[in-house]
């Protein structure tokens, strides 16, 4: 039987099993047991384990995902607000009232339907001893900020 050398080693050779040529593996390099009581292992099932990267993946990329969707939930919230907030300043800027107000006190705003204009005041629709004016429809209670915009507010804020 013919010996040949390809793994080049000083004592290695490659032989001849059969009609095959099975090159010689250094055991000291090879990551594979070489003999009977070497180290058990097994083949790595690929298929099974790029499934389970897969799931892994679209686990992490869905909670990101719905991370995202929250805080875009929450600023379309505050949009909303803001954009209300915009709304009622507009509203009392263009309502007619003969006092000062003050940062921080609250409000109403109505339609006078008689005069037919918008109206501050700072009577509100349970505030009247013989109740409300029929002519008076009040849209809603609304508070001064300290950065100049009027926000609308809950009744007995």
């Amino acid at each position: 039987m013919k010996q040949s050398n390809r793994a080049k080693g000083a004592t290695s050779f490659d032989s001849n099993i059969g009609n095959s040529l099975v090159t010689f593996l250094n055991r000291n390099v090879t990551p594979y047991p070489t003999e009977v009581g070497g180290p058990k292992f097994d083949l790595i099932p690929v298929t099974q384990r790029k499934d389970l990267m897969v799931n892994a993946a679209r686990m992490h990329a869905e909670q990101e995902y719905n991370r995202i969707m929250e805080m875009v939930a929450v600023l379309s919230r505050q949009a909303e607000e803001v954009k209300r907030r915009l709304e009622i300043t507009d509203m009392v800027h263009a309502a007619e009232y003969q006092f000062q107000p003050a940062h921080g006190q609250t409000y109403w705003l109505l339609f006078d339907t008689e005069a037919e204009v918008t109206r501050l005041a700072i009577q509100g629709p349970d505030d009247w001893t013989t109740g409300k004016p029929d002519k008076y429809n009040y849209i809603c209670q609304v508070k001064w900020l300290g950065d100049y915009t009027w926000v609308e507010v809950s009744p007995n804020a």
